[in-house]
Order: structure tokens, then C-alpha cells, then sequence
């Protein structure tokens, strides 16, 4: 059977070539970023690792992987968590936090055990934080 000028084993074989330049595409990117973002690897290494790379590209990418693969992971989860705590302390300095009602609480009882402010003023603190939090 005949598509066009292909058979269909042609056809079957081009794109079982395309997807797997894609797949070594993506692995020698993701070994590319892998070697910017190692903190345990000195700039000579890492310029041995890209001219290996990029001299014997398929060869270069293999070892890579072979020799270093098993930590990918770990380095990528360390970066995603180190950008998410990042983002974190940014939207709490951003968004300011207020304290909950029952710390507040918790804060004037101290205040007034260490005679800072009196019963009365407890009492008319006590009151505002509890309307402010209803």
C-alpha cells in the first residue's frame, strides 16, 4: 500500500526518525540546562562537558546522562523549591501579614502579665480585635 510516492513503512520510519531527533533534542537541552545549574561542578568542568557535548553530540549527551543523570532530578526538584520558597517570602513581604485573632489575643494577655496595660485596656483591646475579626 502506497501513500503518495511513500509506502507505508517509509512513512512508518520517517516519523519514528522525527520523533527521535525530537526526544535526543529535548534530552540535550534538559543536559545543557543540568550543567548551568550544577553548583557542584567548577567552570572548567562545565566547559568540558559543553565542548564534549557539543564535539560528539550523541556520544557527549549519553555520558552526560550515564555519568551525572541520576542527580538531574534532584538538582531540578532543589531549583523548583528554591523558586517557590522565593516566591513565597515575596508575596508574604508584598502582602504583609496580619496576625490571626487569637494570636492577638494571645499578644495583649502577655501585655497585660507584664502590667504593660491594664484590665480596662485589655478589655477594650480584647473587644476591637474581636469585632474587627467577625
Amino acid at each position: 500500500m502506497t501513500v503518495g510516492a511513500w509506502h507505508v513503512g517509509e512513512v512508518f520510519l520517517s516519523m519514528l526518525w522525527f520523533v527521535l531527533f525530537f526526544v535526543w533534542l529535548w534530552l540535550a537541552i534538559s543536559v545543557f540546562i543540568d550543567i548551568f545549574r550544577s553548583h557542584d561542578l567548577s567552570g572548567p568542568a562545565k566547559a568540558l562537558w559543553v565542548l564534549f557535548i557539543v564535539v560528539l553530540p550523541y556520544l557527549g549527551v549519553f555520558v552526560y546522562l550515564i555519568a551525572r543523570g541520576g542527580t538531574m532530578h534532584e538538582r531540578s526538584v532543589k531549583a523548583v523549591q528554591q523558586a517557590d520558597d522565593q516566591f513565597k517570602a515575596y508575596v508574604q513581604s508584598v502582602a504583609g501579614t496580619t496576625p490571626s485573632p487569637a494570636a492577638e489575643i494571645e499578644r495583649l494577655e502577655g501585655l497585660r502579665a507584664r502590667g504593660v496595660i491594664t484590665d480596662d485596656e485589655f478589655a477594650q483591646l480584647k473587644a476591637k480585635v474581636m469585632s474587627g475579626a467577625s
